[in-house]
């Protein structure tokens, strides 16, 4: 088992941009088990690389029993949103309403370059999107509307992990929305 630490919100590697997966090799196999591990030990619904420090994009998840992963995710969105309550591995114990389209599909590549294709609903499409977005520097509470973000930037603060370095994180032990992924 390869559990890492998981960077907290204010970490500058939260707000990169992550690079396309170019080689898909031994190291990526490590990182994708190394976030596996570290998503199931959390427990998380989802967990992408930049919150292990790792500028590629690549994601896992575990939701509604589908464990998997996804490299170089392009996401086609449905038009229908829903606002839950949502969380975040790199927010501990922290969650606010935040909305997003309802369904996804999902293309991309397996940790062996297979093209892979990802079709979700509600929940998984709620982690998918939240694990895309930390591949393109974007927080979910950057999704919320002003007041919303305000409110959740003064909860963030009043966090007693804000401002510490990256210990390894012990989410909720929750795997549903209003949860951590």
């Amino acid at each position: 088992m390869a559990v890492k630490p998981i960077r907290l919100f204010g970490d500058p590697v939260l707000r990169t941009p992550a690079e396309p997966v170019k080689d898909f090799d031994k190291e990526l196999r490590q990182l994708v088990k190394d976030l596996t591990d570290t998503m199931i030990d959390a427990p998380g619904a989802g967990l992408a690389a930049p919150q292990l420090g790792v500028g590629l994009r690549v994601f896992t998840y575990y939701v509604d029993d589908r464990l998997g992963h996804v490299v170089n995710p392009t996401l086609d969105l449905s038009d229908e949103q829903e606002t839950d309550d949502e969380g975040c591995l790199s927010l501990p114990g922290l969650a606010f309403p935040t909305p997003r389209s309802v369904g996804v599909v999902a293309k991309g590549f397996n940790m062996h370059g297979e093209p892979i294709t990802l079709e979700g609903t509600h929940l998984l499409a709620r982690c998918v999107q939240h694990e895309t977005d930390h591949l393109d520097g974007i927080i979910f509470v950057d999704r919320m509307d002003a007041e919303q973000r305000k409110a959740a930037m003064k909860a963030i603060r009043e966090a007693e992990w804000f401002g510490d370095p990256a210990p390894v994180v012990k989410a909720s032990p929750h795997r549903t929305f209003g949860k951590a992924i």
